[in-house]
């Protein structure tokens, strides 16, 4: 089993929040998509033929393709790789590029799994974050979506908003639920330093959310989706049964992937590829058949601490045993007096050789991966 990731590097304008590669001149997308392709073509070997299970055009903003480009892309996978034809098929969008064509064009092509990032439902925010789309547009999309066919749809929503409080951020779950998604996804705002809210941060301008105030808000999304008949999968992601991002996963499970496009990874269980960051100095490698990328072989520690960081964080946790098979590790047999402490401050269980975080201590997540890791 394997899947595609396909980097769409453009949009309209900068979000004051993002810190991923995208460009906004978009006069040069056309020859960039068309790169893509030649890489899919070049990189047909690193799955070895497997299966592609999902296909993910993510970004950037992958809604601002048009009908041709998508078509260049599915036609250049389906040609030189086996994709399963029951296989997730993942487009991220702005409620602002979903008009009926757009979802009719998109449906046709063979997208089935549409991620849209609305973020939020509240003008005021909508405007502070520099999104394109306001809260009309938000949630006609999704109704216009429904009509087309669509019957997977997840919603992307940002909490820790400076001057956001819970009321606030409780109307906002409130309105995502009233339009019936299969899956929200939710991350806790991150102020980067290369961004607009990084500069103002460092200025003064902008006062962070305290992490209380953050921790808070995502106790209540996930007390409201629970009660609205999602499960947390995984910290940041909750779906109804049976619709979890098929593609996340196999990344939290350390599945096959092959990224395509500037800045995309690429993974196997020996080694990661890290594609160019630059759109210019990519097209002008692929025009020349030569794929720019870096490589890092992964040591075994590495392998033991992404399993950790990854694992830690899911509904199905750390299979000790598989930890052991694979890499030869015991992490009991390292650290059972710290594994002992989680458990008995109710922030980890462990059953049946499987460690799982608690509601409490999936806040504590990426500490608790980073005290297990093991050193080089």
């Amino acid at each position: 089993m394997a899947g595609i990731y396909l980097h769409i590097p453009f949009c309209k304008q900068a979000c004051y929040y993002c810190d991923f590669h995208f460009s906004t001149s978009l006069e040069t997308k056309n020859e960039l998509v068309k790169a893509i392709s030649r890489e899919l073509i070049l990189q047909k070997d690193y799955v070895k033929g497997e299966t592609i299970n999902t296909i993910y055009f993510g970004g950037g903003t992958p809604s601002l393709l048009s009908e041709e480009e998508l078509k260049m892309l599915f036609d250049t996978i389906y040609k030189n790789y086996i994709v399963n034809p029951a296989a997730e098929i993942t487009l991220e969008a702005n409620p602002d590029d979903l008009s009926i064509l757009n979802l009719k064009q998109f449906y046709s092509a063979g997208v089935n799994r549409l991620s849209i990032g609305i973020q939020s439902f509240d003008d005021n925010v909508l405007r502070f974050l520099n999104r394109v789309h306001d809260s009309i547009a938000a949630k006609s999309c999704v109704n216009e979506a429904r009509s087309i066919g669509f019957k997977n749809i997840s919603i992307d929503l940002i909490y820790a908003i400076p001057g956001q409080d819970d009321i606030a951020w409780k109307n906002n779950i409130k309105q995502a639920l009233d339009l019936s998604p299969e899956h929200i996804s939710s991350y806790s705002l991150t102020i980067e330093d290369k961004t607009v809210f990084g500069r103002w941060a460092a200025t003064g301008k902008l006062k962070i959310t305290e992490d209380e105030i953050a921790a808070t808000q995502l106790e209540i999304l996930t007390e409201q989706l629970e009660a609205a008949g999602f499960e947390q999968y995984e910290i940041s992601n909750f779906s109804q049964q049976g619709f979890e991002s098929k593609h996340n996963s196999s990344y939290w499970k350390q599945e096959k992937y092959l990224g395509v496009g500037p800045s995309a990874h690429s993974y196997n269980e020996h080694s990661r590829q890290y594609n160019i960051n630059n759109n210019a100095a990519y097209t002008r490698s692929l025009q020349q058949n030569i794929i720019p990328f870096t490589l890092e072989t992964l040591a075994v520690e590495d392998k033991i601490n992404d399993y950790l960081l990854t694992t830690l964080r899911t509904h199905w946790g750390t299979d000790l045993k598989k930890m052991k098979a694979l890499y030869g590790y015991d992490l009991l047999a390292d650290h059972q007096q710290y594994i002992e402490s989680l458990c008995s401050q109710k922030l980890a269980t462990l059953e049946n050789d499987t460690l799982l975080l608690t509601k409490r201590g999936k806040l504590l997540a990426d500490k608790i991966a980073s005290d297990l890791f093991v050193l080089k």
